[in-house]
């Protein structure tokens, strides 16, 4: 079965499309007449049409934007009943490597040229929950004057409901990574590529629900143990950062401020600064307003202790998070430290955020600190 998500189904969509389109003119002359023959043909024509549009613009639309994965997403049959797994005290996260690809690039796709990507699964115990992930390796990572070095690691979260492959094929992470290493503007640095959402479909913002998934915890206690325990990555906060667009910018900011000894940089593209409560989010903060005020940023900024993290935001002109964007440059303080990267035109969308990411990596290098010697 095609993929969902790839370009031969589109493609195949949009001829189909198109012919249908063409034949529709073709027939028209045909159903001339006012009997319901005519009729019948005109509007089943008609019809036969607009749904073939809709499907051609509907796939490519998702193809784009990522708002399911496979044709089971779409189809909600991959909803597994849950396994109960028993934790130990003090038991420690763990991380299954489920698969790998070279890396192409100019280099050719060794991996000690041009580094590897490995699908992993991941299980947290301080939050009880699961998920699958990518990790891109990068050159250095198999080269013998790395061997023993640990290195400085980056998670990348996607929007809401994006997913994690746009992030390698769509978003170009790995690759943008391995031109800002080799052009030195970036340490050799591992990604974590990942969604935000890990609990069914259901958007949490990245929080702790009250008697719901505890996706804060894994992302800042699980998921940089599980990592720190299978790779050689650096265990300093120092050596971690964090970068999202949109409900990803929004969970990396909030990441980095709400819980430093996790992460001491993070990136926003388009992100936003205050948690949405709508259908897709249900009552995250079960009515608890404290709860709410503290995952809003802009408050945490003015009322807060500042907390030593480095903090760079993306925006433009057009964007909705402009306002906001300032808010937070006014609200910051020592020892904070905020950037920011403000577009002339550019909208909430991939071709926006891909003329973010080179500017924003060269930032990072910056600001992570390479690990020392293993």
């Amino acid at each position: 079965m095609l993929s969902l998500t790839g370009v031969p189904l589109q493609i195949l969509a949009s001829v189909i499309a198109i012919g249908v389109f063409a034949a529709t003119m073709w027939l028209w002359p045909r159903f001339g007449g006012g009997g319901w023959k005519a009729w019948s043909g005109r509007i089943g024509a008609f019809l036969a049409t607009q749904l073939a549009v809709l499907v051609a613009m509907g796939l490519i639309a998702n193809g784009y934007f990522g708002f399911y994965s496979s044709w089971s997403d779409l189809l909600g049959t991959n909803g597994k009943p849950g396994t109960v797994v028993d934790h130990q005290p003090n038991a420690a996260a763990s991380l299954a490597v489920t698969g790998e690809k070279n890396m192409y690039s100019a280099q050719g796709s060794a991996r000690d040229r041009s580094g590897l990507i490995q699908e992993v699964s991941l299980r947290g115990t301080a939050s009880g929950l699961s998920s699958d992930a990518f990790v891109y390796l990068p050159p250095q990572y198999f080269q013998p004057e790395y061997a023993q070095r640990r290195f400085p690691m980056a998670l990348v979260l996607a929007g809401y409901p994006g997913s994690a492959e746009k992030l390698i094929t769509l978003m170009q992470y790995p690759a943008s990574a391995l031109t800002a290493i080799e052009q030195n503007k970036l340490p050799p640095t591992v990604l974590v590529l990942m969604r935000p959402t890990l609990s069914g479909n259901r958007d949490t913002e990245c929080m702790d629900v009250p008697g719901g998934p505890q996706v804060e915890t894994f992302f800042t206690s699980d998921l940089p143990t599980a990592l720190a325990a299978n790779y050689r990555i650096g265990t300093d906060p120092a050596n971690r950062a964090v970068i999202g667009n949109s409900t990803g910018g929004y969970c990396a900011l909030k990441f980095a401020l709400r819980k430093p000894d996790a992460y001491r940089s993070a990136i926003s593209l388009s992100g936003y600064y205050t948690a949405p409560i709508d259908e897709t989010t249900g009552d995250l903060f079960a009515g608890n307003a404290q709860l709410k005020q503290e995952n809003d940023l802009v408050w945490r900024l003015k009322n807060k202790p500042a907390a030593p993290v480095s903090l760079l935001l993306a925006t433009s002109y057009d964007e909705n998070n402009y306002e906001g964007t300032q808010a937070m440059v006014n609200a910051f303080k020592a020892p904070t430290k905020l950037s920011t990267i403000t577009l002339d035109t550019g909208g909430h969308n991939f071709h926006t955020w891909t003329r973010e990411i080179p500017p924003a990596l060269e930032w990072l290098g910056k600001h992570l600190t390479m690990p020392q010697a293993a």
